[in-house]
């Protein structure tokens, strides 16, 4: 597939004034017509440099001076002929600008068009491209080292790595159809098991680490749910280390729904703070009740705050523990007993007090648990990408076809027939098998500018 061989230019800062902005340009003839609204000619110039001056418009007035980098073809982040014009961060200027851009024949970019571009032009692969939008967005530690990660070819080298063992055995397979009425069997069948069954358990761990890889890419809502008086707003306003929320004696003080986020650990928390739930309640707080209930459907984590100095409050909450395991068996259900100063009982939970502050570090270290299971996120390839995780499960499930018809004598032209399936699976990821319509799917969700 080839890039368009249209020049395009676009604001690659972020709208809005500021001290300064810049403005991509991209394309055969980016130097030609960058150079025909600046002071200098920079057709020829080296890769890399940069270059003071001032551009006008026709009639000669000055619109600004401005820094212009250049890159020659094949040294640019889309592999083409670009610039990179560094000008004062009026939205006028920048405005101006483009509009002078338009005029000698740039065309105004597509959002996701540079780094597509860079895909097209072998400068990125697939997972490698969408992990530039992932960095872009990324709010925390971990969503911005995986990114970086993934951005830098490390989950691509792993999929490489498992495509050319694959490959390997498939044409050895597929070889043998070449030989059917010799009986001749070049692929060895038990080490070609052993490779299925390594390959399918690698990427079962990848599919599995997509529910951390999703919680770390968009933030794990946590809801704190408790009877009225149980600390629930002194808990939150805790672990944000803010008063975010009214404290107060007097029961139902909270009468909906709060939300504020916290990190941890490079781990983004959604936290809610819900109505406490009891009966009898009056409309508006039986109101902020029905939303509570709503927030711990929606919660990967739910804390159950109970009293300890009330056995009551204890007994009642373990009780929801209970109800909501069964309820909800994928939800992390945490038992948390608050005021542990005026304990009444001993729990299978964490002991806390919220108004002292003691033990919300190992609280905090729980939710982070939670979260991470037994996954080492230094050392293995975390999956963020609803695509990515789609396709590991055709490619898993194709193979384990494979590995079944192994194991149950089929024939090998059925065996290769899996494998390659697998194959077209996992070069999905990166964009060894692409479509025009899935292109436009994944860069259509890029910024323009990028």
């Amino acid at each position: 597939m080839l890039a368009n061989q249209e020049t395009i230019c676009a604001l690659a800062t972020a709208n809005g004034v500021g001290a300064i902005g810049m403005i991509r340009v991209s394309g055969p003839e980016a130097l030609k017509q960058v150079s025909s609204i600046f002071s200098k000619d920079l057709v020829g110039r080296t890769s890399h440099t940069a270059h003071f001056g001032t551009i006008s418009d026709k009639k000669g007035s000055l619109v600004d001076e401005v820094l212009i980098t250049v890159f020659e073809e094949g040294k640019s982040f889309t592999g083409e002929e670009s610039a990179e014009i560094t000008c004062h961060g009026s939205p006028y200027i920048q405005q101006q600008i483009l509009q002078l851009l338009v005029v000698v024949g740039c065309r105004l970019a597509n959002p996701g068009e540079y780094t597509q571009r860079a895909f097209l032009n072998g400068k990125l692969d697939l997972s490698q491209a969408e992990a530039v939008a992932d960095l872009i967005a990324s709010q925390s530690r971990n969503s911005h080292e995986i990114a970086l990660k993934q951005l830098r070819g490390g989950f691509s080298s792993e999929l490489k790595e498992l495509r050319e063992k694959l490959i390997h055995f498939a044409s050895l397979v597929e070889l043998e159809l070449d030989f059917g009425e010799e009986d001749v069997e070049f692929a060895d069948r038990g080490k070609l098991k052993e490779l299925l069954n390594e390959v399918l358990k690698y990427i079962y761990r990848l599919a599995e680490s997509f529910e951390l890889g999703n919680a770390i890419k968009n933030g794990v809502p946590v809801a704190i749910v408790g009877a009225p008086n149980t600390g629930k707003s002194t808990l939150l306003n805790q672990l944000l280390g803010d008063d975010r929320a009214i404290v107060s004696d007097i029961a139902g003080t909270t009468r909906d729904v709060i939300e504020e986020v916290v990190n941890i650990d490079g781990i983004l928390f959604r936290l809610i703070d819900t109505a406490g739930i009891r009966d009898g309640a009056e409309e508006i707080e039986a109101m902020g009740i029905e939303r509570s209930k709503e927030k711990i459907a929606q919660a990967k984590i739910v804390l159950c705050l109970a009293d300890a100095s009330n056995l009551e409050s204890v007994n009642e909450v373990e009780a929801w523990v209970v109800q909501l395991q069964t309820e909800y068996p994928s939800k992390k259900i945490v038992f948390v007993a608050n005021k542990e100063d005026l304990q009444q009982k001993e729990t299978n939970g964490i002991s806390i007090s919220a108004k002292e502050g003691s033990n919300i570090d190992k609280l905090r270290a729980n939710l982070v648990e939670q979260v991470v299971g037994n996954f080492d996120m230094a050392n293995e390839t975390i999956v963020t990408n609803a695509r990515h995780v789609e396709a590991l499960e055709k490619t898993a499930e194709s193979l384990d076809k494979a590995l079944n018809g192994l194991e149950t004598g089929i024939t090998a032209d059925f065996v290769a027939m899996d494998i390659r399936l697998g194959l077209h699976h996992l070069g999905t990821i990166t964009g060894n098998i692409s479509t025009d319509d899935l292109l436009g799917n994944i860069f259509s969700k890029f910024c323009i500018g990028k």
